[in-house]
């Protein structure tokens, strides 16, 4: 049986655990260096800058949403981002992901918000035809920009 809930503290280091076999399963492990303390501080400090579900298939963690909260000025609305959706392989194929989605779309609809917004790697087709046949949206033309390390430096003026 499945069970949807809201991460908790004492979730930090089972969702450093999550967030580590993500990352090891879009091929980025190098780059996922958040630390518990990290999760503590950002996502259950006195203002957190994320908010997660964690899901549960008969007590044992099967998966984990991460998102936040931004703002369209364009349709002058907030949005949910989507940071991370990830259920474990061997609880996949019954409906977990899907069900994250859900609350996802829940919470932002309760929200007043009037979209969920998220990425998904151009290789990931498994999660790519999920998406399709959820009724998303692809916005083939735009482009994600980062501006990280040296580069966001610079940019603020803070070269040294």
């Amino acid at each position: 049986m499945l069970s949807i809930r809201p991460g908790t503290r004492q979730d930090a280091g089972l969702l450093r655990t999550l967030i580590a076999e993500l990352a090891e399963y879009e091929r980025l492990s190098n780059e996922a260096v958040i630390t518990v303390e990290d999760i503590v501080r950002d996502g259950f400090g006195p203002q957190p800058r994320f908010r997660t579900l964690i899901a549960e298939w008969e007590g044992e963690p099967a998966g984990y949403a991460c998102f936040f909260g931004f703002y369209s000025t364009f349709q002058g609305r907030p949005g949910l981002h989507l940071e991370d959706i990830y259920v474990r392989p061997e609880h996949r194929g019954r409906g977990i992901g899907k069900r994250l989605l859900s609350r996802v779309s829940e919470i932002a609809l309760d929200e007043g918000c009037t979209f969920v917004r998220w990425d998904v790697l151009d290789w990931n087709t498994s999660a790519i035809e999920f998406y399709r046949k959820l009724g998303a949206q692809f916005l083939d033309e735009w482009k994600m920009v980062i501006l990280m390390g040296s580069a966001l430096r610079t940019a603020a003026g803070k070269t040294s």
